[in-house]
């Protein structure tokens, strides 16, 4: 699927104007967001990744084909920033993810090398508080044992609830469902 880089926001009055249904990624700081779009894309550099966690510092706008948008989002639980901007992030956040006409769904990444952290759980409670529609992607898949999959699926179906699909990076394999899902709820 042909993707592209559009544009960044800092806030929802900066963001695109267009129809297509848009994805906000949420998820911690190195969760693999800018991995995940890349990889969709089968791009390698189309989203900016890096080692540091932090850097994502703007909403930036991904548009696949003429079907949907995926929004990246700046990653919660690490950034070297001051409070204060850290409170203007939360504040600009909340607001595009509580306005925004386009969002269809949230997606929430969670990393399935570790156990569901405690900011995860808090960002899935604050989504849950305002029935907000969401979904789990479950990253860096390929750093688990494959006989643990299955496991690691079940673990997080049963904390969160919903749709919970495995990606990994470096195998394309995980891909197919992920977009049968997205194009499954633009219907």
């Amino acid at each position: 699927m042909q993707a592209k880089f559009l544009i960044s926001a800092e806030k929802l009055s900066q963001c695109p104007n267009y129809t297509l249904p848009e994805y906000p990624l949420l998820g911690r700081s190195n969760v693999g967001k800018s991995s995940f779009i890349n990889a969709l894309a089968n791009q390698k550099k189309l989203a900016k990744t890096s080692n540091t966690p932090g850097k994502t510092r703007l909403i930036n706008f991904f548009q696949f084909a003429n079907d949907f948008m995926i929004a990246d989002l700046p990653g919660y639980g690490y950034a070297k920033v001051s409070k204060e901007a850290q409170d203007r992030w939360q504040k600009y956040l909340e607001e595009y993810l509580l306005k925004r006409d386009q969002i269809s769904s949230l997606i929430q990444l969670v990393d399935g090398r570790h156990q569901i952290q405690k900011n995860d759980y808090q960002m899935r409670e604050w989504v849950e508080a305002y029935n907000l529609p969401i979904f789990t992607i479950i990253t860096k898949m390929d750093y688990v044992p494959k006989s643990k999959t299955l496991n690691v699926v079940k673990y997080v179906e049963k904390e969160f609830g919903g749709v919970v699909l495995p990606f990994s990076a470096q195998e394309s394999r995980y891909n197919e469902r992920i977009f049968e899902h997205i194009l499954s709820l633009n219907k």
